[in-house]
């Protein structure tokens, strides 16, 4: 981390001058245990805080302009904090200006900042490298301007920054967990309550392992906004047809609804229903093996979802079921699945420790076979979340 550290301040100094004064802020990506797109249904999700992480140097700049710089697209971006010209600046820097642009309309007032950013998360890779970039960005604004913002309340803005400026229509899993993780424990987030408990990981003889696809299909993002819009018009129809029942959410279904659903729903729309209710079940279940160190019963809980995602939401795509696949045949396996938004990125799988390496090496050679690329493999265990490394001076 040191030497991290020091190159992205040299880097810092060859674009700003002396390092002088310059603060360090990081934030961790999450894989995700299980609880998939029922963040955004006011639902469950059970994430943990990864070792891969984006880390930020930065220094206010005595101006109303913020300079970003990313060493991983090798660009400059700079934005007004008075005018909003989202359509001026790269993607990527919008969830920067999002951080700034949600801080002030959270009535936080940002100032102007130089700033380095560097990462170690795949972009794309459903490890959430977009709510690391807006938690790390989030603290560097507020650590210049001497605010500290209540953790829940920042993880609401930075969704907001990925909701309003970078159009991504996200729940709230991925900026909270960013900011409650714990080292050596899961994160059981109610959605609803945004109240979250800690759940250590007792599987003394199981690890994580997190495969990437290497595939990045450009229809995530709309089919993620459109998935949402299924959902939303579920809830309309769940509320009419159970009349007196309050329902707002999916979160207010319960699987024994499913069959009343089903006779009225349009059947797409019926499969979204049913993938996030027997969802936020399986959290329920998953939370309860965790705590019991029960790894069977997690991996079954893993394995329905992945067959949710692929048959009910339709999320998954080949690659990702190649890849679960493969893992699903391999020794010492409790279970696998897709993890992330879908479309490409990332499974999850939970290994046998004495089989952690021989997985990795059959994952590596099968998955090529299959596909043609060469997938990245990380052992991941719990991580802490975000912090000011160091405040600018």
């Amino acid at each position: 981390m040191i030497d991290r550290e020091n190159a992205i301040l040299l880097r810092f100094e060859e674009r700003h001058g002396a390092c002088t004064g310059a603060g360090l802020a990081r934030a961790p990506g999450r894989v995700n245990i299980i609880g998939e797109h029922t963040d955004y249904n006011e639902g469950y999700v059970l994430p943990i805080a990864i070792g891969q992480n984006t880390l930020v140097a930065f220094r206010p700049n005595s101006s109303r302009t913020v300079n970003a710089y990313s060493m991983t697209n090798e660009e400059t971006a700079s934005f007004s904090l008075d005018e909003r010209k989202l359509d001026a600046i790269p993607h990527w820097a919008s969830y920067v200006a999002g951080a700034a642009y949600a801080l002030q309309d959270a009535d936080v007032q940002p100032a102007g900042m130089d700033i380095v950013i560097h990462t170690t998360l795949p972009v794309g890779g459903g490890l959430s490298s977009s709510a690391a970039l807006e938690v790390s960005c989030a603290l560097a604004f507020t650590s210049a301007a001497g605010v500290e913002v209540d953790r829940k309340k920042l993880a609401l803005i930075c969704q907001a920054a990925e909701n309003t400026y970078a159009g991504m229509r996200c729940g709230i899993m991925d900026q909270y967990v960013a900011l409650f993780a714990r080292s050596g424990a899961a994160v059981r987030i109610d959605c609803r309550s945004l109240e979250h408990e800690l759940v250590p990981l007792l599987m003394s003889g199981a690890k994580f392992v997190v495969c990437d696809t290497g595939v990045r299909h450009k229809l995530a993002s709309s089919e993620y906004n459109t998935r949402r819009g299924e959902c939303e018009h579920g809830v309309r129809l769940a509320a009419q047809i159970f009349g007196g029942e309050p329902i707002r959410a999916l979160r207010d279904v319960e699987p024994e609804d499913l069959p009343e659903l089903q006779a009225h729903l349009d059947p797409v729309v019926f499969r979204r229903v049913r993938h996030v209710v027997t969802e936020n079940a399986r959290v329920v279940e998953a939370t309860k093996a965790m705590k019991m160190g029960n790894c069977i019963e997690l991996g079954v809980m893993m394995d329905a979802s992945h067959e949710s995602l692929r048959d009910d939401y339709e999320v998954s795509c080949k690659e990702l079921d190649t890849m679960v696949e493969i893992a699903w045949s391999q020794p010492g396996v409790y279970g696998s699945r897709m993890t992330g938004g879908g479309f490409g990125g990332c499974t999850i799988t939970l290994i046998d420790t004495a089989h952690v390496d021989a997985f990795c090496e059959r994952m590596a050679r099968s998955y090529k076979a299959a596909t043609g690329t060469a997938p990245s493999i990380t052992v991941c265990s719990p991580e802490p979340g975000a912090e000011v490394i160091r405040a600018a001076s």
